[in-house]
């Protein structure tokens, strides 16, 4: 039944499945390809380099810490995004004056350029004419404008609030989404049977949201991987790799060093690390499970 059933289906998939093959997996394979050749500066193929390019990835020092810093990137921004999106979701859910408005405005940092939002922050923190800085001063809480976005650390923890300030607006919906699916005699059975609120977001419907909160987050892990305006905008001017994660070491390998081979073995690994980071998500929270009513 399955084997006449596939060649039944291919009619009406194999257009998906060719954009599939064009979209992902030929840039995917080209990707690595071009990690085993020789590449010149200008982008010459020069031969087959086989594991060369590998080799010189592991041999850069802050490799370790760059990875340290990616890691650090993803869960602490998705996490955030995901527990500020849950209870702002949780309020626009609620029938209240006003609630279109708000949600609309909810949007714009979802709807603005993400190099204009992260040019505005950075504007705002500088230490001589930000606007942020000089209420401080003007408050009392600084005697001088601080260079937020100048030191590695606050640098990088600037950025990342920058991501959770883009990223909120799509994860909230997206939880929207998932409440309003929800039929309203679950709540109903809870408070008939006594249980708090807490209780009854905590056992019905959180078990209800999965679905949307896995789509949230599987979204956001690969949009806040691979997010290089934000922290090129904030941290690109900071010199060396201490405040770098994989994407913007490769965009610097390019464009700082020349090493158009080395960065296409660093997309890889890249790519590799996003593809295990969400598998192993998957596996851990099964998404697609069936949930117990």
């Amino acid at each position: 039944m399955r084997r006449r059933g596939l060649p039944a289906a291919l009619p009406w998939i194999g257009p998906s499945l060719i954009l599939i093959a064009a979209v992902v997996a030929f840039p995917a394979c080209y990707m690595v390809w071009t990690s085993t050749r020789d590449l010149s500066a200008y982008g010459q193929d020069r031969g087959g380099a086989g594991l060369a390019n590998y080799r010189a990835l592991f041999e850069i020092s802050e490799l370790g810490s760059v990875l340290v810093h990616t890691m650090v990137w993803v869960v602490g921004v998705v996490l955030v995004t995901l527990v500020l999106s849950a209870a702002l979701a949780q309020f626009l859910n609620k029938d209240f004056p006003g609630r279109t408005a708000v949600r609309m405005a909810i949007l714009v940092p979802w709807a603005a350029s993400v190099v204009m939002t992260t040019t505005i922050f950075y504007y705002m923190l500088d230490p001589d004419v930000g606007i942020a800085n000089r209420f401080l001063v003007d408050i009392g809480l600084l005697d001088r404008g601080y260079g937020f976005t100048k030191q590695p650390t606050q640098a990088f923890l600037v950025a990342m609030g920058v991501a959770v300030f883009v990223s909120v607006p799509f994860t909230t919906y997206t939880i929207l989404a998932g409440l309003q699916s929800i039929p309203a005699e679950i709540e109903e059975a809870g408070r008939v049977d006594g249980a708090g609120a807490w209780q009854r977001y905590r056992y019905l419907t959180l078990p209800q949201l999965r679905p949307a909160i896995a789509v949230a987050t599987i979204i956001n892990i690969i949009n806040v991987f691979n997010s290089l305006p934000i922290l090129q905008v904030i941290t690109g001017s900071i010199a060396g790799f201490s405040a770098d994660t994989t994407t913007t070491l490769t965009f610097k390998l390019i464009r700082q060093n020349q090493q158009i081979d080395t960065a296409a073995a660093m997309s890889v690994l890249n790519f590799a690390l996003i593809v295990v980071i969400i598998a192993i998500y998957v596996k851990l929270v099964r998404p697609t499970a069936e949930i117990d009513r």
